[in-house]
């Protein structure tokens, strides 16, 4: 078993081998993943936060050695950036990296982190534990207001329903499944609309009854 990570913005993960298929997530920067498949331009990669499954260009594949996957994996200071768009730079180096929120942050301390063997400097805001989680839900929530929809999409600047959700609760120290059938199976379901709170998961199916879009309920 071969493990990666993503060492620029976003990599499209595609549902087969080939730049003309769709895209049906992203993998944000430093989120780990799994290699198990690898072919002369494409890997198949399982991502470590939601388990999901797809297909990346290889000229985008950064590889981790076990012992550096599973570092990260157990790390006790990750962090994640909270800013629409933060600049990181690798030691030793003058070009700047921009990142988006929902990135993750590995061996944070003192505005510095490291991926492997490389070290960065982090120009920005992380995500703060400190403050009451639904809060900070509806605060990270509003960032995206102006986001465009884009499907597959986990970034300020394209961006889908389960992908918002999946991201917002990512802040807030809380993983989320990829799709939104998926998180309609987490957490405890309520009998009625009044008993939800702020940051509570709306879920609406189609006339089949399957899940098909999920948002945020805010207080009004």
């Amino acid at each position: 078993m071969e493990y990666g990570v993503s060492v620029i913005s976003v990599i499209p993960l595609r549902e087969e081998p080939s730049d003309k298929a769709q895209m049906v997530s992203q993998i944000l920067f430093g989120e780990t993943y799994k290699i198990l498949e690898s072919r002369k331009k494409w890997s198949r990669i399982r991502c470590s936060f939601d388990s999901y499954e797809g297909w990346i260009d290889n000229k985008q594949v950064f590889k981790l050695t076990k012992d550096d996957f599973d570092a990260c994996e157990k790390d006790p200071n990750i962090k994640a950036c909270v800013d629409v768009v933060s600049l990181i730079q690798e030691e030793n180096e003058n070009d700047l990296i921009a990142i988006t929120s929902g990135s993750t942050l590995h061996n944070f301390e003192n505005k510095k982190f490291s991926l492997g063997e490389r070290s960065f400097e982090f120009h920005g805001n992380v995500n703060d534990v400190t403050e009451n989680v639904r809060d900070r839900l509806l605060n990270y929530a509003m960032m995206y207001k102006n986001s465009p929809y884009l499907w597959g999409g986990r970034s300020p600047f394209g961006i889908d329903c389960s992908g918002f959700t999946q991201v917002v609760y990512k802040l807030c120290g809380i993983k989320l499944p990829r799709d939104a059938y998926q998180q309609a199976e987490m957490g405890q379901t309520l009998s009625f609309i009044e008993e939800a709170e702020q940051g509570d998961l709306a879920f609406f199916d189609d006339n089949e009854g399957n899940i098909t879009h999920v948002g945020i309920i805010l207080n009004d």
